[in-house]
């Protein structure tokens, strides 16, 4: 694959964070992704997000399957640690780094394709395992690499470019993670960076499993009249729960908004989510009351997007592991193998 670089020179008055970096430093290569895709404006949303964050770059582990989704992670954070797996293995190799170094902010890029068909019991484990990540799948609905098949997430009834109807029921990520106790689930639009940057922000500096599906629209396969997935279709039936600041514990991020209900919700690290609801009965800290909501409006045609759910006391597989605080991948061989004795007593344990 060919990379287009972008200069390396900056102007002097770009504005820096509190760690001295410009926004430009969290960007990577030039896109080679179709003119107008949403997937760019996702990666957009990331570089903002980690910038407004003040987070080092070398502090961030990227990791992606296959896919068009799957390549954004070369177009941001191009200072960070990168990986790309096999098709639908993201979150078990994530698995394994978050495991070895816990010191490491851990971002997950997927497709529809990619989560939802061949990486469908990956993506389960990882959220019911609470890996301490923020997981993005990137969701337009068909296979963009390979023509525009439709995806397991496309819905019953929508209609391919070349007009064929789609008779199989989709797979709803969102539901999914909800279910299998994933403790921050949101649903986003490409479209939407108002809403999907402090969405982004907040699953950064969440300690548990966090999840976002980005309805991310294919511009070259699914993108026309029939599609539920397009930029039209999702701006005329987006219902949004709420509208969100993030409050960092240094520093308030202020954002102006129309008149209505305020609740703060208090991150593991002492971090606010300032949610300005829409409809003031919605509970976003209630699980099966979000399941309920969601489906009831996706029966009428519409997606909720927003903080669908929030735990604020997650916690992640290293407390259930009961895992040093120090990294695993620092430990020398004293610590690793402690000796005969040592695993005479673990054996002893277990009997």
């Amino acid at each position: 694959m060919t990379y287009i670089a972008k200069p390396r020179l900056h102007h002097p008055t770009l504005t820096t964070n509190k760690v001295g970096y410009t926004r430009r430093d969290y960007e990577g290569p030039v896109s080679t992704l179709c003119a107008g895709c949403g997937h760019d404006s996702i990666s957009a949303a990331i570089i903002q997000a980690c910038w407004e964050l003040d987070i080092e770059p070398h502090r961030v582990a990227k990791l992606s399957g296959i896919g068009c989704s799957s390549k954004t992670p070369t177009y941001f954070l191009g200072a960070s640690h990168g990986f790309n797996t096999v098709h639908g293995r993201m979150p078990s190799v994530l698995t394994g780094a978050n495991l070895a170094n816990r010191d490491l902010l851990y971002l997950g890029i997927s497709g529809d394709g990619d989560s939802a068909s061949i990486g469908l019991g990956q993506f389960a484990n990882a959220m019911r395992r609470g890996v301490c990540m923020t997981y993005i799948v990137e969701n337009n609905g068909v296979y963009g690499l390979t023509k525009g098949q439709f995806s397991a997430t496309a819905d019953r009834g929508s209609k391919s470019k070349k007009g064929v109807i789609n008779n199989d029921s989709p797979v709803d990520l969102v539901a999914l993670a909800l279910q299998l106790g994933a403790t921050y689930v949101a649903r986003s639009f490409s479209g939407d960076k108002a809403q999907l940057v402090p969405l982004i922000k907040g699953a950064m500096e969440h300690g548990g499993a966090a999840f976002i599906d980005v309805v991310s629209p294919c511009v070259t396969f699914n993108n026309h009249g029939g599609s539920t997935k397009s930029y039209d279709y999702v701006r005329q039936h987006n219902e949004a729960v709420s509208r969100i600041d993030f409050i960092t514990p240094r520093s308030e991020i202020t954002t102006e908004y129309a008149p209505g209900e305020t609740v703060e919700v208090a991150q593991h690290d002492g971090s606010m989510l300032r949610l300005r609801k829409l409809h003031p009965e919605y509970d976003p800290t209630d699980r099966y009351a979000a399941m309920s909501y969601m489906q009831e409006h996706q029966a009428r045609g519409e997606i909720v997007t927003g903080l669908l759910y929030l735990d604020p006391l997650a916690t992640d597989l290293h407390t259930a592991l009961n895992t040093t605080e120090k990294p695993l991948n620092s430990l020398g061989a004293r610590q690793l193998c402690p000796g005969a004795r040592a695993l005479e007593k673990i054996n002893a344990a277990l009997r």
